[in-house]
């Protein structure tokens, strides 16, 4: 079975604001991989206002993940989170499929 991807509580309620922010009622955090980085992979986020007829959709209490299908074997079974400090905030990744990252939490290695 497909561990897909997770979204965390936190996660999912910023996701349903940004889609409210944009207008946007179908859109969702699209969500991908890339060579390149520090680390030799690197996540590309992007928001997108609906999902391609080739992107896995994944939602959690309406707050939506798309990936596309070159992306998702990397992506599988990462719990996608919001965190918020006084200095910043943003959506970070648990990939358990990473066995690195840097320090930015955007790169990774397999």
């Amino acid at each position: 079975m497909n561990a897909g991807i997770q979204i965390s509580e936190a996660a999912a309620t910023r996701l349903r604001s940004l889609s409210e922010e944009r207008g946007t009622p179908s859109g969702g955090l699209r969500l991908s991989v890339k060579g390149g980085g520090c680390s030799g992979m690197s996540y590309v986020v992007d928001w997108a206002p609906q999902p391609r007829a080739e992107d896995q959709v994944f939602e959690r209490d309406g707050g939506r993940v798309f990936v596309d299908e070159r992306s998702a074997p990397f992506l599988e079974g990462t719990t996608v989170d919001w965190k918020r400090s006084l200095l910043e905030s943003g959506f970070v990744f648990a990939n358990p499929k990473a066995k690195g990252s840097c320090g930015c939490g955007l790169s990774f290695a397999i």
